[in-house]
């Protein structure tokens, strides 16, 4: 596993603990950063009394709690040109959502709000300015969103996952880019170490090419399409699998399609995507910002599959972060069918010494520490200090 200089969080000095509210909401790409974070607070101060913001309509509801944090729900709006008239209530959604967000702050004792991305973070920034707390707000993305985009404006904290970002920052926006927090699984992850029990767990036999498919949270259904007609394809081949994560929704039906296919097997949901990482040989994906950054740390050849329709093109950008190394390529959403799969992966899967290349041509950053070093500088922020083991890189910690 490639190494990095990490700020590790050992003492925080003060007789308080430390009392932190977290905006994090919407997709899994805001959520799961936001419990690395937390949990990296947690190592610092395990007295310290976390909670979270978001919506009642998101991930939020189901993983917040699962990771075992309490989750506040307020009424939000995207910030989404699309919404057509609706937007014109933005304004008064997001100063109400800001009000509630001051008084859970009140309310539990909050030193500070940190906003992760995503329209449901934007009231925890606007809550803390209400109630004169100071705020961080972490940009996952390559291009930063609408609500981080004003977010960052109510505060002169910013933290970023890739470097590249900061050339779309609002005009006088200064941050300091430590990585995209990743939870532990994937953060520590040896790849070589676990391969042969990873494949072992999934049932993927000798000398055969894992390819694995993921969608996300919610799944793609043009990835899931564009895998079904590969398993098609691939039906008489001995030398390669299909794991194909669906999302909850088009899981049945691509059960169903699926039955009795030899090379190919659909699920909902993977708990263990440390395993799934470790066994794949390739992965066919979004390019989402910690679906991009576990790529990157992991050093897992990818072809990356842009959402078309995120906002600023965004995954466009996030996918270049590992295209322009060689370590992914990246498709087009509306070349992604399983005949344009098939010339570029059937040649690929069959040179191992390309798969290699690409492998070691992730760039890590800052990523697997980027937990530990988003903590101290919210820690930092607020006046409380953590003694560092190890101190980040210069490169980890440019200010612009």
């Amino acid at each position: 596993m490639r190494s990095g200089h990490a700020e590790h969080l050992d003492d925080v000095l003060g007789d308080r603990p430390l009392s932190v509210l977290i905006g994090a909401g919407g997709t899994g790409g805001h959520i799961y950063p936001g419990l690395a974070l937390a949990d990296a607070l947690r190592r610092a101060d395990p007295r310290a009394v976390i909670s979270f913001v978001g919506t009642d309509r998101g991930l939020e509801t189901r993983l917040i709690p699962a990771a075992g944090y309490r989750l506040h729900t307020v009424d939000m709006i995207p910030f989404d040109a699309a919404l057509g008239a609706r937007r014109y209530l933005l304004p008064a959604a997001l100063l109400r959502s800001g009000v509630r967000c001051r008084e859970i702050l009140r309310a539990q004792g909050a030193q500070i709000a940190v906003g992760m991305g995503g329209y449901p973070s934007a009231p925890a920034i606007v809550g803390a300015r209400l109630a004169g707390l100071p705020s961080v707000v972490h940009e996952s993305n390559a291009v930063p969103g609408r609500a981080n985009r004003f977010a960052a404006r109510l505060t002169p904290h910013v933290a970023l996952a890739f470097d590249r970002t900061r050339e779309h920052l609002p005009a006088g926006v200064r941050a300091e880019t430590v990585g995209m927090p990743l939870v532990g699984a994937l953060a520590g992850l040896d790849r070589a170490a676990l391969r042969p029990q990873a494949r072992a767990r999934l049932g993927v036999p000798r000398g055969a090419r894992l390819v694995l498919v993921n969608g996300g949270s919610l799944g793609a259904t043009r990835l899931t399409e564009a895998a079904v007609a590969l398993a098609g394809r691939w039906r008489g081949r001995d030398d390669v699998r299909l794991l194909i994560k669906t999302g909850p929704a088009a899981f049945e039906a691509v059960r169903a399609e699926l039955a009795g296919s030899p090379v190919a097997e659909a699920v909902a949901y993977l708990d263990r995507m440390d395993l799934a990482y470790a066994a794949a040989d390739l992965v066919i994906c979004r390019a989402g910002s910690a679906t991009v950054a576990e790529l990157a740390t992991i050093g897992v050849p990818a072809v990356l599959v842009p959402y078309p329709h995120a906002p600023h093109d965004h995954q466009t950008h996030n996918a270049r972060v590992l295209s322009d190394t060689g370590a992914g390529l990246l498709v087009p959403d509306a070349a992604c069918t399983g005949d344009h799969l098939a010339t570029l992966l059937e040649p690929l899967l069959a040179d191992p010494l390309r798969l290699a290349v690409m492998a070691r041509a992730s760039e890590p950053g800052a990523h697997a520490h980027a937990a530990d070093r988003l903590a101290a500088k919210v820690l930092r922020t607020i006046g409380r200090t953590a003694r560092a083991v190890a101190e980040p890189t210069d490169e980890s910690r440019r200010i612009a």
